[in-house]
């Protein structure tokens, strides 16, 4: 059982999952910010792989990834840099999100090989497709015991949903809306509808909700209708304002009202 399949063991509720991009605001700052997400209690951490070509991301995670890329950064300086992480964290989730390019490039086996060994607990590529991840990651997702996230949003269908639960593991990735990332103050009722639609479907994975949560009431929603929430474009708007690290994992937990 890997830890991501012991958090969702031990804990199927009010998960509260946190990405940011690696290599923002700094270079070397990654690991200093998965020590203070650990620290103050993330039930799980994405680490963003930064692209030129972000499709599904809004303005702050594209405008962080630039700077990211700008520095320096590439998908072996981050593996390299959560390994350092996991050291002092042995036990939180970590995921790796990204878009397929850097990892075609890096070569599939090569890329699952490193994650595994850096302390990867799965991955999140919202560009794969599932028939291509079905043909050529599922093999290497299994023999390396890193799941494959797959995405979901209100206009999968029942049957695309369905395959998802059936043949992918670790937890199912709920977009709030068909739109790209960034924070939003409340969810619509058609939003709404759509969270109880899919918690209707009695899937056999937790789900999580992500893009446009960045305060109490969207969390709070989000975890009423999943397992939990994933936050994204404010923990990173809070990165560039906050003195460091520290000060913006307590200002989005001051936020979302998240104790430990």
């Amino acid at each position: 059982m890997n830890r991501l399949s012991s958090l969702f063991e031990n804990k199927r509720e009010n998960l509260l999952s946190v990405y940011f991009t690696a290599g923002f605001p700094q270079l070397d700052s990654t690991s200093g910010i998965i020590d203070e997400l650990c620290n103050a209690g993330a039930d799980m951490i994405e680490v963003g792989i930064p692209f030129s070509d972000p499709m599904a991301d809004g303005p702050v995670i594209q405008h962080s990834g630039s700077v990211a890329l700008r520095n320096g950064m590439t998908l072996r300086l981050l593996l390299d840099q959560v390994e350092k992480a996991r050291e002092k964290n042995p036990g939180t989730p970590i995921i790796a999100m990204g878009y397929l390019n850097p990892i075609m490039q890096m070569g599939a086996e090569t890329f699952f090989s490193r994650a595994k060994q850096a302390g990867i607990d799965g991955v999140i590529i919202p560009d794969l497709p599932f028939s291509t991840y079905m043909s050529e990651y599922k093999e290497l997702s299994d023999k390396y015991d890193i799941p494959v996230i797959m995405l979901i949003t209100p206009e999968t269908s029942e049957e695309r949903i369905r395959l998802i639960d059936s043949h992918c593991e670790g937890f199912i990735y709920m977009v709030s809306a068909a739109s790209t990332t960034g924070a939003r103050d409340s969810f619509t009722e058609s939003q709404l509808a759509y969270f109880r639609r899919i918690d209707s479907m009695g899937l056999r994975h937790p789900r999580l909700i992500g893009f446009g949560i960045s305060n109490k009431a969207t969390y709070d929603e989000a975890c009423r209708y999943s397992a939990g929430a994933i936050i994204g474009s404010q923990f990173i708007k809070l990165l560039e304002t906050e003195p460091g690290p520290a000060e913006a994992v307590a200002a989005l937990f001051t936020k979302i009202g998240r104790t430990r």
